[in-house]
C-alpha cells in the first residue's frame, strides 16, 4: 500500500477541513435526538443560519415563472407568449446550473457565489424594470434569457451544506430528515412566493411582483454566502504515517536519483500528488434514470399552476389565486416534515414508485373535482403531501451513487432535470390553454405524472437487478 501525503478533493468550499462544523460539534443526548430529529439536526453549529437564509435565496423559484406569465399576460393577454416567456427563462437556469454547481464544488461556494450573485441581482433588476416599461417582446425574451442564464441552485448549496455539517457529527444518519426539511422548505417557499406574486400583480402592479424575489435573492443570499463555517472545504489534506526511506514504494519513486533532487524528486511528486480524474456525474449508476423521472415529474407542476391560473381568472376569483395555489404546497410542506421524522423502510427506489403513485392518483381526483373549489383545495392539500417526499427521494437517491467532491453537481443537476420539465410544462400547457380551456389543461398533470411512474418502475426494476 503506498504511503506519504494523500490530497482528496471535497464537496464546494474553501478551507481547511479543521475548522469546519464537524471539529467543535457536540453530540446531544439521545433522549433529545429521539424526541425530535429536527432538534438534533439544528443542534448543529450553524446549522440554523444557513438553511434560513438558503430558504429566503430560494424565494425566486416559486415567484419568477408565475411572476413572469401574470405580467406579460396582464400586458399582452396571450397565454402562449406568457408560457413561451416563462419556459424560455426556466430553461436557459436549466442549461447553466450545473455548470454553477462544478464552479462551485472545485473553488468554493463563497468565491463563486459573490461574484454570479452580483451579476444575478443586476440582471434581475434590469428585467424586471423592461417589463415595467413594456419594451418590445423580442427584447424582453432576450433579458428574460439572460436573466436565466445567471440564476444557480441555491437548493444544491444547502443540502451540500447538510451532508459536510452532518459529517461527524453524530447525526450522519438522519440526512434523509435534512434533506425532507429542505423539501419542506422548498414547498414553503412555494407556499409564500404564489400568494405574494398574485396579491402584488392584482393589488400593487402587475410588475411588482418581479421586485420582491430580487431583493429576497440579494438579501438571503448575501447572508448564506457569508457563513463561512458551514463552507465544505474544497480541498482537504489527510495526514498519514510517513514512509521510510528504505520502503520498496520509495525506492521506487526514487529511482536512481538523489532524495529531493533530478528524476527521483519528480517521481516522489507524482506519487504523492497523483488522483485519478474524477467521473462524470451522469455516468454513476441511477443518476440518468432519477432525471429523465424528474424531468416527466415536474412537467405537472407548471401545467397545474397555469391550468389554475386559468381557471381562476375565467371565474372571476383571480385575487384568490394564490391561496388556492398554496394548498398544493401547504400539503407538500406536511408531507415533507412528517417524510423526515422517521426512515421508511425498503429502497429509495421503492419509496419513488409509491409516492409517484399516489400522486397520479391525486391528480386525477383533482381533475374531476376542479369545479368545486373547496373540494378541489381539499384534494389538492392531500395530493400535494406526496411531493416532498418525491423531492426528497430523489435527492437521496443521487447522493447514494455521486461522491461527496461531486455532490453539489450530482444535487444540481436534479434541479436541472426539474427545470426543463416545468419549462415544457409550460410550454405545453400555454398552447393547450390557449387552443382548450382550463378543463384540458388539467388533463396534463396526470398523464405526465403516469409517465414518471412508469420509468421509475423500470429504474426500479433496473436497479434491483444490478
Amino acid at each position: 500500500m503506498r504511503r506519504g501525503f494523500i490530497w482528496t478533493r471535497s464537496a464546494a468550499s474553501s478551507g481547511p477541513a479543521s475548522t469546519g462544523p464537524t471539529a467543535s460539534v457536540e453530540r446531544p443526548t439521545t433522549t433529545s435526538a429521539h424526541r425530535s430529529p429536527y432538534r438534533a439536526l439544528f443542534s448543529i453549529p450553524g446549522s440554523k443560519a444557513f438553511c434560513l437564509s438558503g430558504a429566503v435565496a430560494r424565494l425566486p423559484i416559486s415567484m419568477m415563472g408565475l411572476g413572469i406569465v401574470l405580467a406579460l399576460n396582464h400586458i399582452y393577454d396571450n397565454w402562449t407568449i406568457a408560457g413561451a416567456m416563462s419556459a424560455a427563462y426556466i430553461l436557459a437556469v436549466a442549461s447553466v446550473t450545473p455548470f454553477y454547481a462544478r464552479l462551485f464544488d472545485r473553488f468554493g461556494q463563497r468565491r463563486v457565489g459573490a461574484v454570479v450573485l452580483t451579476i444575478q441581482v443586476i440582471a434581475m433588476l434590469v428585467f424586471a424594470f423592461a417589463a415595467l416599461l413594456r419594451v418590445p417582446i423580442p427584447l424582453l425574451f432576450v433579458l428574460a434569457v439572460a436573466m436565466g442564464l445567471t440564476q444557480f441552485s441555491f437548493g444544491a448549496l444547502v443540502r451540500t451544506r447538510w451532508s459536510y455539517a452532518l459529517r461527524g457529527s453524530g447525526h450522519e444518519r438522519q440526512l434523509n430528515t435534512a434533506y425532507a426539511l429542505e423539501s419542506a422548505i422548498d414547498e414553503m417557499v412555494f407556499i409564500l412566493g404564489p400568494i405574494l406574486a398574485a396579491f402584488l400583480a392584482t393589488s400593487v402592479h402587475p410588475v411588482s411582483q418581479l421586485f420582491v424575489p430580487t431583493l429576497a435573492c440579494a438579501i438571503g443570499g448575501a447572508v448564506f454566502l457569508s457563513l463561512k463555517d458551514t463552507q465544505p472545504p474544497v480541498i482537504e489534506m489527510i495526514q498519514v504515517a510517513p514512509a521510510d526511506r528504505n520502503d520498496a514504494d520509495v525506492r521506487e519513486a526514487l529511482g536512481d536519483g538523489a532524495p529531493g533532487t533530478g528524476l527521483g524528486a519528480i517521481r516522489l511528486r507524482a506519487l504523492r500528488t497523483r488522483a485519478p480524474k474524477p467521473k462524470n456525474v451522469l455516468l454513476y449508476r441511477g443518476v440518468l434514470p432519477v432525471l429523465v423521472i424528474f424531468a416527466v415529474f415536474n412537467m405537472s407542476f407548471n401545467a397545474f399552476d397555469l391550468s389554475i391560473t386559468a381557471m381562476m381568472k375565467y371565474i372571476g376569483m383571480e385575487p384568490l389565486l394564490g391561496v388556492q395555489l398554496a394548498m398544493f404546497a401547504v400539503g407538500s410542506c406536511i408531507g415533507g416534515l412528517l417524510f423526515g421524522l422517521k426512515p421508511l423502510r425498503g429502497s429509495n427506489w421503492r419509496h419513488l414508485v409509491l409516492f409517484l403513485a399516489l400522486l397520479t392518483v391525486g391528480y386525477v381526483l383533482i381533475r374531476l373535482v376542479m369545479d368545486h373549489l373547496m373540494a378541489l383545495g381539499v384534494m389538492s392539500l392531500l395530493s400535494g403531501l406526496c411531493v416532498s417526499p418525491i423531492f426528497a427521494t430523489g435527492n437521496l437517491i443521487v447522493k447514494g451513487e455521486v461522491p461527496a467532491r461531486q455532490l453539489t453537481e450530482g444535487l444540481s443537476w436534479l434541479t436541472t432535470a426539474g427545470q426543463i420539465g416545468a419549462s415544457l410544462g409550460s410550454t405545453i400547457a400555454g398552447m393547450l390553454l390557449d387552443r382548450f380551456d382550463f378543463h384540458v389543461g388539467l388533463l396534463m398533470p396526470c398523464v405526465t405524472t403516469l409517465a414518471a411512474l412508469v420509468f421509475a418502475l423500470v429504474a426500479w426494476a433496473g436497479a434491483r437487478r444490478g
